[in-house]
Formats: C-alpha cells, sequence, structure tokens
C-alpha cells in the first residue's frame, strides 16, 4: 500500500493560536532549521477571539512568521479559539496529525499559564501523544493512520513560567526569533482602532528579557527555558 503522508517532521510544536510557539520556542526552531531539520508548527485554533486583529490577517502575519523561522511545515487545525476542552473530538484530531507527520519530539505550551487555552493546549496535547501510540485507537478520519511513538515531549513557556529543567542557547538564533514575533503586529503593536492589552504593553521587551535572565543564568547571551513531565535522556554529553 502507497504511503501518501507527508515525510516526516524531526518535531512538530504546538500552540492555542499563532505566536504562541514563537514566544516560547522560536529560537530553538529555528536552530533545529539551521541544523536542517524538518520543523513544523501546528495551531489548534486561528485565534478568533483575539482583541485585535482579525484571522485574515492574523494568518498572514503567521506565514511572515514561518518564512522568517524557515519551518518546513505550518498547519492549522481550527478548533475553537475559547473553546478548547479535553474531549474526544479535540484530541482525536491533534493524534490524527501526530500519526500524520511522526514527530520525533513534541512542543507544547507549560501547563500552568494565565491563559485558559495554553494550559488546555498542553492537556489536549499530552493526551494526543499518550493516544497516537495506541495501536487500537481510531481518530474520525476517513484514513486510519499508523499509531506513532513520539520519543519527547517539551513544555515551552508563554506566560507562565516556573524553574526550566534545561535551557537552550539561542544566541545567533535572538533576532530571527523576535523578528518572527514582531510579524504579528495587530497582536505587539497599538495600531488605529486596537485596544490595550498585555500584548502590547511592552510584552516583546518582557520576552527578550525572559531569554536574556536564562541566557545570563548559563553564561551565553540568550537561552530559551524548557521542562518536561518524564526525565529526559543524555545519550552523548560530548
Amino acid at each position: 500500500m502507497t504511503d501518501h503522508r507527508p515525510e516526516p517532521l524531526h518535531a512538530l510544536a504546538f500552540g492555542a493560536h499563532p505566536d504562541d510557539v514563537e514566544i516560547g520556542a522560536g529560537g530553538l526552531l529555528h536552530k533545529w532549521v539551521k541544523q536542517g531539520k524538518k520543523i513544523g508548527i501546528c495551531d489548534l485554533t486561528y485565534a478568533e477571539m483575539s482583541s485585535n486583529g482579525n484571522v485574515e490577517r492574523r494568518q498572514q502575519e503567521a506565514n511572515e512568521a514561518t518564512s522568517l523561522l524557515g519551518l518546513h511545515t505550518r498547519l492549522n487545525l481550527g478548533l475553537p479559539d475559547r473553546g478548547l476542552m479535553p474531549v474526544q473530538e479535540q484530541i482525536q484530531v491533534i493524534a490524527h496529525t501526530i500519526r500524520l507527520y511522526r514527530p520525533r519530539i513534541v512542543l507544547m505550551p507549560y501547563w500552568e499559564d494565565r491563559h485558559p487555552d495554553h494550559g488546555m493546549c498542553s492537556v489536549l496535547v499530552r493526551e494526543a501523544v499518550f493516544n497516537a501510540k495506541i495501536r487500537k485507537y481510531e481518530t474520525n478520519e476517513q484514513d486510519i493512520l499508523t499509531a506513532h511513538r513520539v520519543e519527547h515531549v517539551l513544555a515551552y513557556f508563554i506566560n507562565g513560567q516556573t524553574e526550566p529543567q534545561f535551557l537552550v542557547d539561542i544566541s545567533e538564533e535572538m533576532d530571527v526569533k523576535m523578528a518572527a514575533l514582531g510579524a504579528y503586529r495587530s497582536q505587539f503593536e497599538m495600531e488605529p482602532g486596537s485596544v490595550a492589552t498585555p500584548l502590547t504593553q511592552g510584552y516583546l521587551e518582557r520576552v527578550r528579557a525572559r531569554e536574556y535572565v536564562f541566557g545570563q543564568s548559563a553564561g551565553v547571551a540568550y537561552a530559551e527555558g524548557f521542562v518536561s513531565h518524564t526525565p529526559l535522556l543524555l545519550k552523548d554529553f560530548l
């Protein structure tokens, strides 16, 4: 039987809204891209409930950020913004996506965050990662895909934060990360007709400051922090 699935990705990063992944893991994703890895982002919603901008513009901004990061793939599952719930219908479509792209590493938001959608995205992705490896688990998609086991699940920080379990040096990737975030002008800039939100009140400066503090703690200019529910095994330290 011919396998019509796309090429497997080395890593697939999930976010509730376009810009979530860039905030917490844009530097790491671009670092992997520079190493020749196939990297993708999967946005769960179109962020249609956002206070500023609209779906069409947000997608244009996401496309610009995707190009800047050099991603292999970006997709949107079209789940309801502010309607993410731990129900099988939503878990199934995420599990199907994992089976379709077969990533070695999955990224998701850190589960403690002031925005409920970010925490719920984490819950949904963890459930989907678990179910995707179960051979008898079926999604609602017409094509039943082979079970897939993800090797590592990493959580990145958006608003919530804890002591990171490990840091990644993104000193050389920081400018591209910030340029990708800057593509989301409707979210981070006050424009005619915009309303003030936490995102328009120096949010990007706070992101830069966070990565600076992470970097200084490791003796580099900038770093991104990550956590995992399970210990990470280092196969080779040198």
